[in-house]
């Protein structure tokens, strides 16, 4: 495993506010949080797309769209809708979610038609694309099946959870997850995840990308662990006490 170095933990966070009440205001203090701890992106609702694009414009982070947030239950033509909505309003990642009920149903080859189609909106537009499976809602071979449909499709990501759902990302999902895709998808975490050690945790079982809210807390907390050390950077192999978080 490599070492990290405080920008390379910064530069796998997506800061977070989904939250149905966010203000201009709070879109404000979330781009210049993200600016000041060198996020790769913020995660915010569709809605508030050309809002953060415009906060963030001359900087290399990106604003992220939650398209279909958090249920997954609209259709693909709305999802498509949206997505391209979303990147012309200036979001420059799209994380989608996928229709739970479909993949309840057995529907793979419906799994399959809405990965394809908003997948390569994003890809013709040179936008990342992230695919959110919230997989408290699924069994472990479900997670498998979608996964494997994802190292054939090839989105940019495969993502944990939306953190709006009964549970969040687990170390147990990530590896699965990652088992399943190797090196031809990324895994992004998400959902729960709030302190350093559980930051970590989800890196060293193959996290490319973390999405929480807690990003200013883990990444003080890791400041302090290497200054504790004497170190500019962390080798996640090795075994480090826990902090107070």
């Amino acid at each position: 495993m490599p070492a990290y170095t405080i920008d390379d933990f910064s530069r796998m966070i997506d800061h977070t506010n989904l939250k149905a009440d966010a203000s201009a205001a709070d879109m404000k203090v979330l781009c210049d949080e993200a600016k000041q701890y060198h996020f790769k992106m913020v995660a915010i609702n569709q809605v508030q797309s050309q809002v953060c694009s415009d906060l963030l414009a001359g900087t290399d982070i990106d604003t992220g769209a939650a398209i279909s947030f958090p249920l997954g239950q609209t259709s693909i033509e709305s999802k498509e809708f949206d997505t391209q909505d979303a990147i012309k309003h200036g979001a420059n990642e799209i994380d989608y979610v996928i229709n739970i009920t479909e993949l309840k149903n057995g529907n793979y080859a419906y799994i399959q038609d809405e990965m394809t189609r908003i997948v390569a909106i994003c890809h013709h537009n040179g936008v990342p694309c992230k695919v959110i499976f919230e997989n408290c809602y699924l069994t472990s071979d479900e997670i498998r099946k979608v996964a494997e449909i994802a190292k054939e499709v090839k989105p940019d990501f495969i993502k944990t959870a939306t953190g709006f759902g009964t549970g969040g990302a687990t170390v147990e999902d990530v590896a699965l997850m990652k088992s399943v895709v190797g090196d031809t998808v990324k895994v992004k975490a998400a959902g729960g995840i709030r302190n350093s050690d559980d930051f970590l945790a989800m890196i060293k079982a193959g996290a490319d990308r973390i999405g929480c809210s807690a990003g200013i807390k883990i990444i003080e907390a890791l400041k302090e662990r290497m200054t504790v050390d004497h170190v500019d950077h962390i080798d996640i192999d090795r075994p480090y006490p826990k902090l107070a978080q």
